[in-house]
């Protein structure tokens, strides 16, 4: 099928054609012809498959024909990130660049003086982060009840970051008498519900299995020790063809303690997180898609917005901790037909059971491939699970009292006491591989409790 056949104008096949493109994707092909029949519409599809134009090219066919007044938007699209909402306002000017519709981009940590000067002169499109749109409308500045189509996109990744409440309150302020399209990479099943909620007798789109990954990316997993992880990486570097790459880390201060790492060893790596005000995200951003920055360090939140075609690497310093994670950090990768290539660094005790609920939704095994230089530490094939809730109950401080717990731990370090340093546990929480030195494990009752409150032991756990 080509564009032409969809039933677009020739002002926006001609935007189409001058982007060299001259046939729909597949979720473009099913989508479009649904959205301009006004019909409420669900869209699920990996990243990097065309969804955002799925929607944006029968909005720009659909609102041509209108004039917006003052205030009052013709259409709404809520985004759950700046920088995901500024890439949707790109496909805006890139295909509609023949037609005369005026959009506002509203997002935090920029002025709302241009914002609301955009607004006073009237938009056809509103692209908005929750927070600043409701900021906006309880100032007064904008009335919603002239939309009449409404885009809830990325909508998993609205319902991570708490964003649903915001949603339902937006909606609950528009007109009943609307079209509403949803799109998302993963729908899980509070999404399924919220759909019956907001959409009336929609058509569902999906192109790709649920939860599913592109056959175009390369997925591997190394086992490595915490401590270990920044050497491991950069032998995974060196030993790829790496052109560009995210890095995704499941916290913060991670994002700048290992760019901080990278830089000191001649990488051109940048940091991107919620934290960092919006023109010095927007700069890293531009930074990385001119190749100003090779490697860019970020979190889930940051990363998701990002829309780079020719990304030839992903590295998970972290297991995510939740599985639809994975699907889009290495939905970055591998896409417009390129392949690409993933690497999730784990470590053994911690976690196993974040790899074990990956490999379980993506339905199949990750490659472990050995690795130059580097040996890695892969978890025993048995006992897994039991480390695991010793794991869990450490970080808890629980199982202070039993001697089921802590009796056979004692044992083995009285055969060889090095052996703790060893343990998956310890590993975890580096504060507690320090054992007393200075006490006798004489008495059965009270062995392992130096490991499990660290330097704070109580006085009626210690003997003598």
């Amino acid at each position: 099928m080509k564009f032409e056949d969809l039933g677009l104008s020739d002002k926006l096949l001609k935007a189409i054609s001058d982007c060299g493109y001259d046939s729909p994707t597949p979720i473009q092909e099913q989508a479009i012809p649904h959205i301009l029949m006004a019909r409420d519409v669900v869209g699920l599809a990996q990243t990097g498959t065309g969804k955002t134009a799925a929607f944006t090219m029968p909005m720009i066919e659909i609102l041509e024909g209108g004039r917006a007044k003052a205030r009052m938007p013709r259409s709404l699209i809520l985004s759950p990130t700046r920088e995901l909402a500024a890439q949707i306002a790109e496909n805006f000017d890139t295909y509609g660049k023949y037609c005369k519709l005026e959009k506002a981009l509203l997002v935090g940590g920029v002025s709302m003086d241009e914002q609301i000067k955009k607004l006073d002169r009237g938009v056809d499109v509103l692209i908005a982060t929750p927070g600043r749109l409701l900021d906006l409308f309880e100032r007064g500045r904008i009335l919603l009840n002239d939309i009449k189509i409404l885009v809830i996109d990325e909508a998993d990744r609205m319902l991570d970051m708490g964003f649903i409440p915001d949603i339902e309150k937006i909606v609950g302020l528009l007109s009943p008498m609307r079209q509403t399209l949803l799109f998302s990479a993963t729908m899980p099943d509070e999404i399924s519900k919220l759909t019956k909620k907001f959409l009336s007798n929609p058509r569902e789109v999906a192109v790709a299995a649920k939860s599913s990954t592109s056959k175009n990316v390369k997925q591997f997993l190394v086992w490595t020790d915490k401590r270990n992880k920044n050497e491991v990486l950069d032998a995974i570097i060196q030993q790829e063809d790496v052109k560009n790459a995210f890095v995704f880390c499941n916290r913060k201060r991670d994002i700048g303690a290992l760019t901080k790492w990278l830089k000191n060893h001649n990488y051109a790596a940048a940091e991107m997180h919620g934290d960092m005000v919006q023109a010095a995200r927007m700069n890293t951003l531009e930074d990385f898609k001119e190749g100003k920055v090779s490697l860019l360090v970020c979190s889930d939140v940051a990363g998701r917005g990002i829309d780079v075609d020719e990304v030839s690497h992903v590295f998970n310093y972290d297991v995510p901790f939740n599985a639809d994670d994975y699907v889009h950090r290495i939905g970055r990768t591998g896409r417009a037909g390129n392949e690409g290539r993933t690497w999730m660094l784990a470590v053994p005790g911690m976690d196993e059971k974040f790899v074990s609920a990956i490999k379980k939704l993506i339905k199949m095994d990750i490659e472990e491939p050995e690795i130059e230089g580097v040996k890695q530490k892969k978890p025993s094939s048995t006992g897994d699970q039991k480390r695991n809730e010793k794991h869990d109950k450490k970080r808890d401080h629980k199982g202070r009292d039993g001697k089921k717990q802590n009796g056979p731990r004692e044992k083995q370090s009285d055969k060889n006491p090095k052996s703790e340093k060893r343990s998956p546990v310890t590993q975890a929480d580096n504060r507690r591989e320090k054992p007393n030195k200075n006490k006798e494990f004489d008495v059965d009752s009270h062995e392992g409790s130096g490991v499990g409150f660290g330097d704070d032991v109580p006085d009626f756990f210690k003997s003598g």
